[in-house]
């Protein structure tokens, strides 16, 4: 945690002449697109993936003709041709699953007090007049909704809110260009359900913003829309 606290310090030292009092914040926006930049030969793979299981669809399209009376033949048909041509149902929630330990470093790192038995200076870093240790319920307290505070979080939100809006049409789009299955045993078991459910995930990162720390919120909504913008790319 020391180590990690001395580079947010040492990046907004460099940021400090261009962002001033919001160094720190900018500091953040820096790391996250440095994690997003490691993990994009993933996020590459998972297009890949992507396009690959989209290719598939003809060939279970006719499994589920040839087996529709044997649902359990069927699930083994599917599953053995994922498999013979190398693609992975949940491939692309690796670049997910990654990232997970960057966030909460974070999280923890703007949630503590003290680093290494010292006071946590990076908690007195703002952004404009926001804590980067404080969360929106703080925001609302000091000001309400349209204080100084409560206005860099209806940003945050209108920045989440923006994206989680263009990735719920390219899932609803993608998944209506998919064939529906012709029964339960036609898809791997439970991924009917996160397919149903997809297209709503990135309305989740509203409440994400609303109750981790700042500096946090800052990680979720640049990877959110770095994501966004990296799909865009990445399925043309």
């Amino acid at each position: 945690m020391s180590v990690f606290a001395r580079l947010v310090e040492h990046l907004a030292d460099l940021l400090a002449p261009l962002f001033h009092a919001s160094a720190a914040a900018a500091a953040i926006v820096l790391f996250t697109a440095l994690v997003r930049l490691l993990v994009h030969p993933l996020s590459r793979s998972a297009a890949r993936g992507r396009r690959a299981r989209a290719a598939l669809q003809p060939r279970i399209a006719a499994l589920r003709e040839k087996h529709a009376k044997d649902p359990q033949r069927l699930q083994r048909a599917v599953l053995d041709l994922h498999a013979e041509e190398k693609v992975s149902p949940l491939s692309g929630c690796l670049p997910s699953l990654l990232q997970l330990p960057a966030f909460f470093l974070l999280y923890h790192l703007f949630s503590s007090t003290t680093i290494g038995g010292e006071v946590n200076g990076l908690l007195g870093h703002r952004l404009f007049t926001a804590p980067l240790g404080g969360h929106w319920t703080d925001a609302l307290a000091d000001g309400g909704v349209f204080g100084p505070a409560g206005l860099v979080y209806l940003a945050l939100f209108a920045v989440v809110a923006a994206v989680a809006t263009v990735n719920y049409r390219r899932a609803r789009r993608t998944l209506a260009e998919q064939p529906a299955p012709a029964g339960a045993g036609g898809e791997v078991p439970g991924l009917g359900a996160v397919n149903r459910a997809v297209p709503f995930l990135s309305f989740f990162t509203l409440v994400t913003v609303a109750v981790v720390p700042l500096a946090a919120a800052l990680y979720v909504v640049t990877s959110t829309a770095w994501s966004a913008a990296e799909q865009s790319l990445l399925s043309r």
